[in-house]
């Protein structure tokens, strides 16, 4: 399956409780490739701190400004399935970064990620008086930047990951036929 790629990046974004990482941890075992999580690499950086912490002690502002650091240093590298945060679409710079690879939107509708999320309180944007209309209000805003995506892969609540990893995995050589081409193998199992 690396093959299909050539050892193009896939960047999944989304909204906030889409399936990002679940869904991109089976693609990245379906196309023998690694996997990465931005949201747990800025944690990392930032000292494992929560990104509830982060966007309490520095602001939105501030996080997506290391948010887009750390998507830099990510796209450096090639055979990654990356799961992106939900506002990473929001910085024009970050574009340039994920048009390194071929993007991925899981678009999953606003009720299934209500449902999964009405619990969650680690979600800072979403920490609010109605989310379910804060979710609706994100996802109006961020549509238009997310249809931008290479492949649209719309949700159902039935489906389980490994069927939505096969969806992406069976649409990429459609995708594929764009005028993507493979880049020199910067993969991370090749760094020193």
């Amino acid at each position: 399956m690396n093959s299909l790629l050539k050892g193009v990046n896939l960047y999944l974004i989304a909204m906030p409780g889409s399936g990002k990482t679940t869904v991109g941890r089976e693609l990245a075992k379906q196309l023998n490739y690694g996997f990465v999580d931005t949201d747990v690499v800025i944690e990392k950086t930032a000292g494992d701190k929560p990104i509830t912490q982060l966007f309490a002690e520095f602001g939105e502002a501030a996080f997506r400004e290391l948010e887009s650091n750390v998507l830099a240093q990510v796209c450096g590298f090639t055979q990654l399935v990356i799961a992106t945060g939900g506002g990473i679409i929001l910085k024009r710079e970050n574009w340039s970064y994920l048009h390194h690879g071929l993007i991925v939107w899981l678009d999953v509708p606003v009720e299934l990620i209500y449902s999964r999320l009405a619990e969650d309180t680690t979600r800072p944007l979403l920490q609010d008086v109605d989310p379910r209309a804060k979710l609706r209000e994100l996802l109006e805003t961020r549509q238009p930047l997310y249809a931008q995506a290479d492949l649209r892969i719309t949700i159902t609540e039935e489906e389980t990951p490994e069927q939505i990893a096969t969806r992406v995995i069976e649409e990429i050589p459609t995708v594929l036929k764009q005028n993507i081409h493979p880049p020199e193998d910067r993969s991370l199992d090749k760094r020193n």
